[in-house]
């Protein structure tokens, strides 16, 4: 099946009513779309042109389409629409010296562009303490915008996608107010409304440096009419702080992203909160989030966790628990290369071949999870009407 054809199934009310059942936590009922589907609307408090007009799963183009162009360029992120992704996380936002948010993974960008072949910039080198972790680079606190742009991306791992360093030196550096006129351009010559999905990366961090990134992600919002409950842009972040911020100056869609179990978020090791990544995924700690976020991006070991060799175990009760508490789940991250896979679905003997991520996605969607981040957005795609037609 063509991905325009593809996509045009799986999208919109048409695309809910294909859902033959749903799977509403580990172990729940299954019960028929439709009711799924109205009821999931009711508990997150989705309508017509908000979070409710996405298909579910929702497949979502981690940094774009990144398993095949270099992250967070308009090369992957065009490439992530074209094969059919219901969202594209475009981007992570780091600012520059002179307060322009930009889209890098990290504020260190010697893994991710060619600023060590320039040799102005030399100089510019430093080790810092990044949330605790000594890192050595360029980082994009140090260069004003004008120098970002001389600067051309690359790909951040060439030893597993060596195909994606064909790429390298193609596009710049994306500004965050340049994503947000394409996504304008992109929502009126595909004739359909494009969804981004940007994280603030290390907002302690750049606070303590003076370069705040909420207010700023905030006043670009505000000014693009992006910044209320139904716009489509959805705002995430590792530190709940952050988002509790957000929630105070945009009414956009919030998610708080949660790492490994025994994992601290960053802002709570600055401010003293004891509190583990564990603690929040309790009851008692999805419903604080719920009070002022709409979901949860954890990684995808908190939904079904792995052996010691690294085989998937069974599922944990969390897609249940945050249901209940009336947030949506969207973890992370689905990447077709062995590395990324659990043991069980490594396929081969090159350490790079693709496995089988195909059982892999249905295992995950299996458990009931509302979205999922992908670096092959046309694989999810596949392996969703796979599991919506089965």
């Amino acid at each position: 099946m063509g991905t325009q054809e593809s996509n045009e199934q799986a999208g919109g009310t048409g695309r809910r009513a294909l859902l033959g059942a749903a799977v509403l936590g580990a172990g729940g009922a299954v019960l028929g779309l439709s009711g799924t589907a109205r009821a999931a609307d009711a508990r997150h408090g989705r309508g017509p042109g908000g979070l409710g007009d996405l298909p579910v799963p929702t497949v979502i183009g981690h940094r774009g389409a990144s398993g095949y162009r270099p992250e967070h360029t308009f090369g992957a992120y065009e490439l992530a629409l074209d094969m059919g992704a219901d969202i594209v996380e475009a981007g992570d936002l780091v600012p520059t010296r002179d307060g322009h948010l930009v889209c890098r993974h990290e504020p260190e960008i010697g893994g991710t562009t060619d600023v060590a072949d320039h040799p102005e910039f030399a100089d510019r080198k430093r080790t810092k303490l990044l949330d605790g972790v000594s890192t050595t680079g360029w980082f994009t606190e140090d260069f004003t915008l004008a120098e970002l742009k001389t600067l051309r991306a690359t790909e951040r791992i060439p030893a597993n996608r060596p195909h994606n360093t064909l790429y390298d030196g193609r596009w710049d550096i994306p500004t965050f107010e340049e994503v947000l006129r394409w996504q304008d351009e992109q929502t009126r010559r595909r004739g359909k409304q494009v969804w981004i999905y940007p994280e603030l990366k290390h907002p302690t961090y750049f606070r303590k440096l003076g370069l705040g990134t909420e207010e700023r992600l905030a006043k670009l919002l505000r000014r693009h009419g992006k910044d209320r409950k139904n716009s489509p842009v959805i705002i995430q972040s590792f530190e709940p702080t952050s988002i509790q911020r957000m929630n105070k100056l945009v009414g956009n869609p919030l998610a708080v992203l949660l790492s490994g179990a025994n994992s601290r978020p960053w802002d709570f090791v600055e401010t003293g909160d004891p509190r583990t990544t564990a603690d929040l995924i309790t009851p008692a700690g999805l419903k604080e989030i719920a009070s002022y976020a709409q979901g949860i991006g954890p990684t995808l070991d908190l939904i079904i966790p792995r052996d010691s060799a690294g085989n998937l175990t069974e599922p944990t009760t969390l897609v249940r628990d945050a249901h209940r508490a009336g947030l949506i789940l969207h973890p992370y991250t689905m990447r077709n290369e062995n590395p990324f896979l659990p043991a069980n679905f490594r396929e081969g003997s090159d350490k790079d071949a693709y496995g089988d991520v195909f059982g892999a996605f249905q295992a995950y969607f299996a458990t009931g999870i509302d979205g999922v981040f992908t670096d092959h957005p046309d694989t999810g795609l596949l392996a969703r009407d796979e599991f919506v037609n089965r």
